[in-house]
């Protein structure tokens, strides 16, 4: 490889490197333009070549410290924490006042679950740099780590005083308002932050986020328009306010909003499916279908805009229309429960019993373990005379639900008919123990298993009693 200087000085340095990538010169760049090389790579994911970058810096550069930590960034982020600690170390013998060695030091703390040494490995740093932002922001991380969120609010507090346009550390805040459901307070907050920045539209869509969760939807309404005063292309506030609109039953205003959104931006499933429902609120059922079908359309994957098609049609007890869509649903996520749920009510309402019953059997797969629906496949299989595999699902069901006077009538009234009558009567005297009036269960279900006369003894008894 030869050593060329021959290029033009005032060539953009990030051109100029990636022009030498692909040929066998090697090109001269001072350490700043090495250090704006691999920071511009770090921050597009763009790992390989930041490496590549901090190899031929420090060829050329090898006393930089800069670059040095810009190595250790990167061993960090793969993983090779005990290398990245012995270049710390040899770095902390010449830089012991370097706030970036103990920056770094925290990462890999961090990064073996020692939050507690982490954080005070930054407020280290903290006191040898005026960077504070950066470093009450981690420290503030590391707290979120241990679920302390009210050291980690704390914290980025603290950042948004040093920085006031660092909305990651705004909306960290709010996180941690949130989380500790400290709604009022975060409003006494954000009015605070107002005072100073009054036309903060995060600060002002964060208001209207908490007035909505307090279900204050006037003065969250008031906040949303602040937020667009302050920015009327801020995509997020018509979305909240278009919400909110929802909510005081405004749907024409509300639809008004989500139109909006999509003259800014690209259009979203999400402004689709909430045109939807509004047209539905509004009786309009042919807009409302339009919008649900370019729901999907927009986000195939997407399961609320399939229920809300499958919900529309059932509601109007057009099941083979919902039948179709949940089926093209199922095609697309056969894993989703919402989907097998509806998929076998459908079933059972159009009396195909069969479809049901696996409909059922596949929503338990998946860990849907509501009682309606061990109970509703259940008297499905008695219906498909398949009693052995009644009793299995009611057994399985019984771990969760093991005093269920529902489960014993039902266990009752099939022991008896598989001619297993001490089986019968035990599972009868547990069902007439838990309630007695639930006795219609086997009338219903099992009539002649109803009228046996002993049976029928035992049920007058229990009521009585």
């Amino acid at each position: 490889m030869k050593f060329n200087q021959e290029h033009e000085e005032n060539n953009f340095p990030l051109t100029r490197f990636e022009s030498m990538l692909k040929t066998n010169d090697v090109l001269f760049f001072d350490s700043d333009e090495f250090e704006n090389i691999v920071n511009h790579y770090l921050e597009n994911g763009k790992i390989a070549l930041a490496k590549k970058a901090v190899k031929l810096g420090l060829d050329q550069h090898p006393s930089s410290s800069n670059l040095k930590l810009f190595k250790i960034e990167i061993l960090i982020f793969e993983n090779k924490l005990d290398e990245a600690d012995r270049l710390l170390a040899e770095l902390y013998e010449l830089e012991p006042q370097n706030e970036e060695v103990y920056i770094q030091k925290a990462n890999i703390f961090s990064k073996r679950d020692d939050h507690k040494m982490a954080i005070e490995l930054l407020e280290t740093a903290l006191e040898l740099t005026d960077a504070d932002a950066d470093i009450y922001s981690l420290i503030g991380m590391e707290y979120l780590f241990m679920d302390d969120f009210q050291k980690a609010k704390y914290s980025f507090m603290k950042c948004l005083e040093v920085d006031e346009d660092d909305y990651s550390a705004l909306y960290n805040v709010i996180y941690c308002f949130d989380f500790l459901e400290q709604h009022e307070e975060a409003i006494d907050y954000l009015n605070m932050f107002l005072d100073k920045n009054p036309y903060c539209e995060v600060a002002w869509h964060q208001v209207g986020k908490q007035y909505f969760d307090l279900k204050n939807y006037t003065k969250a309404l008031a906040a949303y328009d602040f937020a667009i005063i302050s920015d009327d292309t801020f995509i997020g506030a018509y979305f909240e306010k278009g919400k909110v609109l929802e909510k005081l039953g405004r749907y024409n205003e509300a639809i008004e909003n989500y139109q909006i959104t999509l003259g800014l931006d690209d259009p979203t499933s999400f402004a689709y499916l909430r045109m939807g429902k509004c047209y539905q609120k509004l009786h309009c059922d042919d807009l409302a279908i339009e919008f649900f079908l370019k729901t999907v359309k927009e986000d195939p994957l997407l399961d609320k805009g399939w229920i809300a098609i499958t919900d529309f049609y059932t509601k109007k007890m057009d099941y083979q229309n919902a039948l179709y869509y949940i089926n093209k649903a199922i095609n697309i996520d056969g894993e989703n429960v919402l989907y097998w749920k509806r998929y076998a009510k459908i079933n059972n309402r159009l009396k195909f019993y069969e479809e049901a019953e696996r409909g059922y059997r596949k929503t338990l797969e998946l860990g849907n373990y509501e009682l309606d629906t061990w109970l509703t496949r259940c008297d499905i299989l008695i219906y498909l005379g398949e009693y052995e595999a009644a009793v299995t699902n009611l057994f399985e069901a019984i771990e969760f639900y093991p005093e269920s006077p529902q489960i014993e009538f039902r266990l009752a009234g099939l022991y008896f008919s598989l001619n297993q009558d001490e089986k019968g009567y035990f599972h009868l005297e547990n069902a007439l123990r838990l309630e007695p009036d639930y006795d219609i269960i086997l009338e219903e279900l099992f009539p002649f298993v109803y009228a046996k006369r002993s049976v029928l003894k035992k049920i007058k008894k229990a009521k009585k009693s």
